[in-house]
């Protein structure tokens, strides 16, 4: 028998592949592709106080193996989010995670107060990569004291567990994850993207209309797995792995690495079932070497 169950901050996923946010809608737009109940968990796009327009066009360019995004977080606010797409996911039988996002800690404490009481909602992952507005710009991701102060008063309002999302646009993840399990995190996401650029040399002119995006794809995995295994050394939290993740493989060195679980990102734009291809390569590799839990893989990379 194959057990490929995890668990995470008390919560049972049937496997450990989720989706990443912002690449897989709601669940509902690639529902004709992937049939939602085979993966671990639907992670939504994020989720505002208020409906954000994002940013200008162009928002996405591709680079050599990977992708730039300044998309800017569009979302429709969470009234909205919850009368429309969580009522969606009701007969849809996966756990699903809400990403939380917000420009001020007030923004995040009022989306999270509204959704404690959505029996859908079975955890929250606050991005904590949007930019503190009251501190200038600075995104709340990148300062150990702001992540433990944000993630403190998210969990003072929750009622689901919350994962921080960490950014790894910081000298030493380590510091910022640290920072998060003393503010009282049940898990860990990362990592978010990277901040990149792309110039188009022909018209001499930034290939963002916001100059600058997040880098994603697989040019990040190399990057990712390291940050995993480092955090996975620093804390005790379980983590959620995310980074360039387009195969089996990909996924089962996050987990050797000390995660938990892994989300697929980018890959579900150009292989919409790329998530179905990975819970079976994942069971197959389990088959081929003899290993009946998934939870005796991870962090056991020597």
């Amino acid at each position: 028998m194959i057990d490929t169950e995890v668990s995470l901050a008390g919560v049972t996923l049937r496997n450990p592949v989720m989706v990443a946010s912002g690449t897989f809608g709601s669940g509902e737009e690639y529902s004709e592709f992937v049939d939602l109940g085979r993966l671990g968990a639907v992670v939504t796009k994020g989720v505002a106080s208020v409906p954000w327009p994002g940013n200008p066009t162009p928002r996405i360019v591709e680079t050599r193996s990977g992708m730039l995004n300044a998309i800017g977080l569009q979302n429709p606010g969470v009234e909205l989010f919850c009368k429309r797409d969580l009522r969606r996911l009701q007969q849809t039988d996966t756990r699903v995670i809400v990403n939380v996002c917000g420009r001020t800690t007030e923004d995040y404490l009022a989306v999270v107060e509204r959704l404690g009481d959505e029996p859908r909602v079975d955890m929250l992952e606050i991005n904590i990569s949007c930019p503190n507005v009251r501190e200038g710009g600075i995104a709340f991701g990148q300062d150990p004291k702001a992540v433990e102060e944000i993630t403190r008063r998210v969990k003072e309002k929750a009622k689901q567990p919350v994962i921080m999302k960490l950014s790894p646009n910081v000298t030493d993840i380590t510091e910022t994850a640290k920072a998060a399990e003393a503010g009282g995190a049940d898990a860990l996401s990362l990592v978010n993207t990277f901040t990149g650029m792309k110039i188009d040399v022909w018209k001499r002119t930034f290939a963002l209309a916001n100059r600058t995006g997040g880098l994603s794809g697989p040019a990040i995995h190399p990057l990712a797995v390291r940050m995993v295994y480092e955090t996975a050394r620093a804390v005790r939290l379980p983590l959620i792995g995310m980074g360039g993740i387009e195969t089996a493989e990909d996924a089962l060195e996050m987990i050797l690495a000390g995660a938990t679980a892994i989300a697929v990102g980018t890959a579900n734009f150009y292989r919409p079932t790329a998530t179905l291809e990975i819970i079976d390569g994942i069971r197959d590799y389990m088959e081929r070497t003899d290993t009946a839990k998934l939870t005796d893989l991870i962090g056991a990379v020597h």
